[in-house]
């Protein structure tokens, strides 16, 4: 048995979802007013000056500081059925039923909001690491529970949920530098192409 490791945003899906998602959950006014708060920080990611986890821990602190967790909760499942699905991928879904067929594990493991990944991810019958917004009762922290799921820390979730050595071995798929440590850690990478499963 081998282990398939995904990417989700860019490489399962056609587009980063987390910015459609903040789109449809926050209110006009507090939109207007989180871009007139965080456009030079913005800007800043888009010269290559700011983390896009910088940038995204502050989206989720304007967002979502203060909201009921049970509501963003049920917007998410309907954002991964009404939105997710028109954005997938197929040569995506096809190498992951081919991996499912040979019996491989498959984990998605992303950057993105377990409020629509874990919906997404349950329709699908697969397993997902991902990041998790904070709690503080029924409300939201507006802020993330734990670190972001890039980077270096989607590799060290794969490494807490599997044991490496159960594999012949570990294909990897990813699209932008967040994914360089999961795929470091795949014997079979494959960095913004998507190989059409063998007949």
């Amino acid at each position: 048995m081998d282990l398939a490791l995904f990417d989700f945003d860019g490489t399962i899906t056609t587009h980063e979802a987390m910015p459609a998602f903040v789109r449809a959950t926050t209110s006009r006014p507090r939109l207007v007013a989180g871009y007139l708060l965080l456009w030079p920080m913005i800007l800043g990611y888009k010269l290559g000056m700011v983390s896009g986890s910088r940038v995204r821990a502050a989206i989720v602190r304007v967002a979502y500081t203060g909201r009921p967790a049970a509501w963003l909760q049920a917007r998410g499942a309907d954002f991964a059925r009404d939105d997710l699905e028109r954005h997938l991928r197929p040569e995506a879904m096809r190498r992951i039923e081919w991996h499912r067929a040979r019996g491989d594990a498959v984990l998605v493991v992303s950057g993105g909001l377990a409020e629509y990944l874990q919906p997404w991810a349950d329709a699908h019958g697969l397993e997902v690491a991902c990041s998790r917004l904070g709690r503080r009762g029924d409300r939201l922290t507006g802020r993330y529970e734990g670190a972001q799921c890039v980077g270096a820390d989607k590799a060290r979730r794969v490494a807490a949920r599997f044991d490496l050595t159960d594999f012949a071995r570990i294909h990897a798929y990813g699209d932008t530098a967040e994914d360089e440590h999961l795929l470091a850690m795949a014997t079979d990478r494959f960095y913004r192409t998507m190989p059409e499963p063998a007949a």
